[in-house]
């Protein structure tokens, strides 16, 4: 598969068929997303791969603390509000999302019910938290993104689907208590993948892209 095919096949999955990723593929996979690129080399990221019995405590104790009513306290910043086309662009997404799923606009239960599904990773076999010492900082970030979408792209070309997501990264301390996560390392975001259930409406929603003109300007 090359590069373009798999950009353009890779989509923010949400539903999962419960098949696991076998364990020989997922060491394939991590390995050869340790090629992506950092500045100066650093290679900021830590990540924590959950399955199984893991994965279903840490859904348990997430699900808790939202359903508690316990506000996010993320390790960085991942609370912007969104303005201009950037909101006009996050609120087309959710409605191409919620209209797959066929949830009405006023049906604000059902929404609610669907933005849960985050913490409980869409029901994917598998989720990787993304981490990094917190005083990298935005630098460190940057590096996070670039092995991130290293890694679904090499996902994609095995077959792999994933859904990158900042929810995970907003509840962090479930998280740092189940899987041991020192305290000077923060949780940037995470990602739920597995082998995508074809036949649910939410991975029927696919969205757009913005035309190049107002992406890119040229100089000569």
């Amino acid at each position: 598969m090359s590069v373009i095919n798999a950009l353009e096949k890779r989509v923010s999955t949400r539903a999962f068929s419960p098949n696991e990723v076998s364990k020989e593929l997922l060491a394939t996979i991590f390995k050869q997303a340790q090629s992506s690129p950092s500045n100066c080399n650093v290679q900021p990221w830590q990540c924590y791969v959950v399955s199984g019995k893991t994965k279903d405590l840490l859904k348990d104790k997430l699900i808790s603390c939202v359903v508690s009513g316990a506000k996010p306290n993320p390790d960085f910043n991942w609370l912007p509000t969104y303005e201009g086309v950037h909101r006009d662009r996050q609120f087309g997404s959710a409605n191409t999302l919620y209209t797959a799923m066929g949830i009405a606009r006023e049906d604000k239960q059902a929404r609610q019910m669907a933005m849960i599904r985050n913490w409980c990773f869409f029901d994917a076999p598998h989720a990787v938290f993304f981490t990094m010492d917190k005083y990298l900082d935005i630098m460190g970030a940057v590096d996070l993104g670039i092995y991130a979408q290293s890694l679904a792209l090499v996902m994609t070309e095995k077959g792999v689907a994933s859904c990158m997501q900042g929810a995970l990264g907003q509840f962090p301390d479930p998280v740092r208590e189940v899987l041991g996560i020192p305290e000077q390392r923060g949780i940037l975001f995470g990602m739920s993948f597995g082998y995508a259930d074809d036949s649910a409406p939410a991975n029927s929603a696919k969205t757009e892209r913005e035309q190049l003109d107002n992406a890119v300007s040229f100089f000569d």
